[in-house]
């Protein structure tokens, strides 16, 4: 069986890595910014430039500085993303002098046993290339100029791992090349894996779920609000079902967002939204439930995407009370505050202590058995004639003609395939006399007497004459 490599990019702060990344996974994955030390975590990506099918990793800049006091959790993140791989892009900045932190980096390297590829990288112009000189101290044999930025050398630095993964015995790709991915289509995808976005406001306790998730400190934890930047793609198999697990930045309110970065990954944060399966909204049991977290609750709601709410840190919760009790209090909570999410279920957990987390994959897959109970139109126009008789709809003016419902039927979008999310076509006579208030009332008689499990329920309402 060939061998499936891993490519991980080091190097210092700010010599254009992620922008690598994103040439190299062929999709704007990592934020890039002129901001030293966006990255912080480890992002991971199938490997699509060349010829061979791999994994590209990218990772934190090495002996960042910030005051933020990150850099030794991003140095140690960058040693375990090395550790694991089977080719390094070692980038330096070819327009700068050699640092004290590349020569670092470098000697680090030539201690370890995986190859490495140098890439000088911001040489936007073949003048630039003539830099070299400087950069043969770092004694690497191998080396090739690029300008990410500009897409300018990536046919040799694709030429050059074409032959470091053809000396691994890796794979080729069945299409023979780099198959170019649309940003602005968040739905495209190659498996069946369940995908999973974890949301919340900052310092919620995300990404110490996904850890605890994981039994790894895949992402780095801390107490200070904004940790995550990027929203970072985790594959994870429980059992049988294989899932992604996206990990997204905390999204305070936008008049907060006192930072570029902090509006991209805000940005990459209702993205991940938009392509995920199911969305656990994390909100923090002992601070309660805030107004933001509504806001993230309604942009999930907006977006009509099933949706598990976590109550993490619920080991904070009261802790002296009755566990019984304490369920119960926190539920009535999250039902009176964010109802909009209907029937969705809520789970209690603790990511510091591990419990719980088996009940959120249950939540997930009774969610999966109950969208595939979809209605048949006879029980779906039955349900909803009988909702119409016990309750009229009235006049939106005095002069308007009533609402009328003529038939209605059940459509699945092929986008939704792992968690089907139908759509119920409403033939009507004016869809401009269907009010929300009665939509919703509709709705509601849907969630009772059929059951849908947590999955929503979209209206599309059609206009048309009813002919004799």
């Amino acid at each position: 069986m060939k061998k499936i490599p891993t490519i991980a990019i080091v190097g210092r702060p700010n010599v254009g890595k992620s922008a690598l990344f994103n040439c190299l996974a062929a999709r704007k994955i990592a934020i890039v910014h002129d901001q030293p030390g966006v990255t912080r975590d480890r992002l991971n990506a199938p490997y699509r430039l060349g010829s061979y099918e791999g994994y590209v990793v990218d990772t934190g800049g090495i002996g960042a500085t910030s005051e933020d006091g990150f850099g030794a959790q991003v140095q140690r993140e960058a040693d375990i993303a090395m550790a694991a791989a089977d080719v390094i892009l070692f980038v330096c900045d070819c327009r700068e002098s050699l640092t004290p932190v590349d020569r670092e980096i470098a000697a680090r390297l030539h201690r370890g046993k995986v190859p490495v590829l140098l890439v000088l990288n911001k040489a936007d112009t073949e003048k630039q290339e003539l830099a070299f000189g400087e950069f043969s101290e770092l004694g690497f044999s191998r080396y090739v100029f690029t300008s990410a930025a500009h897409r300018r050398g990536l046919d040799q630095l694709s030429a050059a791992l074409d032959e470091q993964l053809r000396a691994l015995g890796a794979e080729l790709r069945d299409e023979g090349g780099a198959d170019e991915a649309d940003e602005d289509e968040p739905d495209r995808r190659e498996d069946d894996a369940v995908r999973m976005a974890v949301v919340g406001r900052p310092n919620a306790g995300k990404s110490s779920l996904i850890n605890a998730i994981l039994r790894d400190e895949r992402t780095i934890v801390s107490d200070i609000a904004g940790t995550t930047r990027d929203a970072i793609d985790v594959p994870y198999r429980r059992g049988d079902v294989s899932y992604t697990l996206i990990d997204t930045a905390g999204m305070r309110p936008r008049s907060k967002r006192d930072t570029s970065v902090e509006v991209f990954s805000a940005m990459r944060s209702e993205r991940a939204i938009r392509r995920a399966d199911v969305c656990l909204l994390v909100v923090d049991a002992a601070t309660g439930i805030t107004h933001q977290d509504r806001r993230i609750a309604a942009m999930v709601a907006e977006e009509k995407k099933p949706c598990v709410v976590v109550v993490n840190k619920f080991d904070l919760y009261f802790p002296d009370s009755p566990l019984k009790a304490r369920k119960e209090e926190m539920n009535a909570k999250v039902r009176e505050q964010l109802f909009f999410l209907e029937d969705a279920p809520v789970v209690m957990v603790s990511a510091k202590e591990g419990s719980g987390l088996g009940a959120i994959f249950g939540a997930i897959t009774r969610m999966q058995k109950m969208s595939r109970k979809i209605l048949g139109t006879g029980e779906l126009n039955r349900i909803l004639q009988r909702a119409m008789e016990i309750n009229p709809p009235g006049r939106t003016r005095s002069n308007a003609r009533p609402f009328k419902l003529f038939y209605a039927t059940v459509a699945v979008n092929e986008k939704y395939k792992v968690i089907p999310v139908p759509t119920y076509v409403l033939f009507v006579n004016d869809k401009r006399l269907l009010t929300e208030s009665y939509a919703q009332y509709l709705r509601n008689c849907i969630r009772e007497r059929a059951g849908v499990g947590g999955i929503p329920i979209v209206f599309s309402p059609r206009s048309r004459v009813r002919r004799d």
